[in-house]
């Protein structure tokens, strides 16, 4: 078949949940993706999520970042069916509701929290069951942790022994706190976006997914986005578009197809030789990202996971149990335990995110250390800090050129900073200092030039990049509030990269949210 309802184009959080709805909805859907399938062992159990995959990774790099006193930056992003919910830690966030009200206040109507709660809910199938907050029957599986490691329940007390609340439900009535994170799971299993919306279709005559392809552009015909042309190896297809093209490659891959089909800053398609279409400044601009510091401790309690010979067994053996069980220590997310809260004056909502991993965590999990320990993360949820997303050549094989701009306004730094300080606070309670722990990285906590040196050397992104596509009521924005590209007829984005502001926490869940939006409003417009 080489025509379509709808062309999809990459299958990960937003475009699996958009091509899945579509198609159970009657229409007759393409998902183009350029990974594979995604079921393998690496991909399923939720331990191995830490083992390097670059079958499932892109695993980009970013320029030298100056905030970063010059260092390159890592991008892992998710390739292959679920996207970044086939790689990431599982952890099931939304963002906070101050987040989605001022979506609205900005201009997209119908993007306010009590809008897209329902959307959330229909997704979700909470093992707690349904109630106000959260949904029953969806497609999307989210668990409780039931093998998390004691040092993340103390994280959690030692917490609450500097008298920040305990939070069992990050995604309630409150986002403020501290708790063990619900997770994607199903079972003992990784639960991605694919698995929820695509592998229940497969054998549909609905949907034709098709894996290992590289999109070369959009196809455009009197302002109308008409199909896709990609490539297999060295072979050239073209697909067709009846209704239109759901553009869902995420915040770094998006802009780039956009680009290459000639919609994006003029001047910027002008210095690679590309036709413009349009000429939209925003596409690849306003890209935001959580900047994060990851703060270390070593300990000597055979408790936590660690890099030694008895560590490594008990692992063997903890995978053997999983491969015959699906439980025990394999199904850990790493990052078990975390909490949110306001660490600085005239905050709207919580403005640190903690991420509490019962392990030495460096260099994003690529550099081996030896021994036990364990680490905490601290982000800044709101930062003020922009980048970009540009070509690195015309050659669709080549990742972009991804510029995060970390910590180019100052105020990302004062707030990462009392983040950090927070952190130290947290591991000095009684609880975690049962475990006896060093500092790996000690620094004078009270000396925020010696603070903000360490930060700039070792900061780094918590993965959750967005906003290269932004949505909004002007148009200067990438997509109109039904995210409908501004400009050209028939392309909808799906994706994190249409969030006008980050969310205030992990971007799958909302992720997914936009991608089952993005399915009603394509509806909407091929039913008329």
């Amino acid at each position: 078949m080489g025509e379509f309802d709808v062309v999809v184009i990459g299958g990960g959080s937003g475009g699996s949940a958009v091509a899945g709805r579509l198609a159970q909805s009657g229409k007759t859907v393409c998902l183009l993706e350029a990974g594979g399938r995604n079921t393998g062992l690496r991909v399923t159990t939720p331990g191995l999520f830490a083992v390097p995959n670059p079958k499932a990774n892109y695993m980009y790099e970013t320029v030298p970042q100056k905030g970063l006193n010059g260092r390159v930056g890592y991008q892992p992003r998710g390739k292959g069916l679920g996207g970044s919910s086939a790689i990431n830690a599982m952890v099931y966030i939304r963002g906070n509701r101050w987040d989605y009200d001022n979506w609205a206040s900005l201009g997209c109507e119908g993007w306010a929290y009590d809008d897209v709660l329902p959307y959330f809910r229909k997704a979700e199938h909470n093992t707690r069951g349904q109630s106000e907050y959260h949904g029953g029957d969806g497609p999307l599986w989210v668990s409780d942790q039931h093998y998390a490691n004691p040092a993340s329940h103390a994280f959690v007390e030692a917490a609450t022994q500097l008298q920040l609340p305990r939070n069992d439900d990050f995604n309630g009535a409150r986002q403020e706190g501290f708790g063990i994170f619900q997770v994607t799971q199903k079972d003992g299993e990784r639960w991605s976006s694919s698995r929820a919306y695509i592998d229940p279709l497969r054998g549909s005559k609905n949907l034709d997914v098709r894996i290992g392809v590289t999109v070369q552009k959009l196809e455009i015909d009197d302002g109308r986005i008409i199909g896709v042309t990609y490539s297999v190896g060295k072979r050239s297809r073209t697909v067709k578009a009846r209704g239109g093209v759901v553009l869902s490659a995420g915040t770094f891959n998006t802009p780039q197809i956009l680009m290459l089909s000639g919609i994006g800053p003029g001047e910027h398609l002008r210095d690679h030789g590309i036709e413009i279409v349009a000429d939209k400044p925003a596409v690849g601009s306003d890209l935001q990202d959580h900047i994060d510091y990851v703060s270390s401790w070593r300990s000597e309690d055979a408790q936590l996971i660690g890099s030694t010979f008895a560590g490594t067994l008990r692992m063997a053996k903890a995978l053997i149990e999983h491969r015959r069980k699906r439980t025990g220590i394999m199904t850990t997310p790493y990052a078990e335990a975390g909490g949110f809260w306001t660490v600085m004056p005239d905050a709207p909502a919580p403005d640190i995110q903690w991420h509490f991993v019962p392990a030495m965590l460096e260099d994003h999990g690529r550099t081996k250390v030896k021994g036990y320990g364990f680490s905490l993360h601290a982000c800044v949820l709101r930062p003020e800090s922009r980048g970009t997303v540009r070509l690195a050549s015309r050659d669709a094989s080549d990742g972009p050129r991804i510029d995060p701009n970390f910590l180019a306004d100052d105020r990302d730094i004062a707030t990462l900073r009392e983040g950090v300080r927070l952190s130290q606070r947290i591991a000095g309670s009684p609880a975690l200092q049962a475990f006896d722990p060093r500092d790996r990285h000690p620094v004078d906590l009270d000396d925020n030039a010696q603070l903000d040196e360490m930060i700039r050397n070792r900061a780094d992104t918590v993965y959750h990049p967005v906003g290269t596509c932004r949505m909004g009521p002007d148009e200067s924005d990438v997509v109109d509030p039904q995210l409908k590209l501004r400009g050209l007829e028939n392309l909808w984005i799906a994706d994190a990269s249409i969030m006008p502001r980050i969310v205030s926490g992990n971007t799958n869940a909302p992720s997914i949210m936009i991608g089952e939006r993005c399915a009603e409003f394509v509806n909407t417009v091929l039913d008329r």
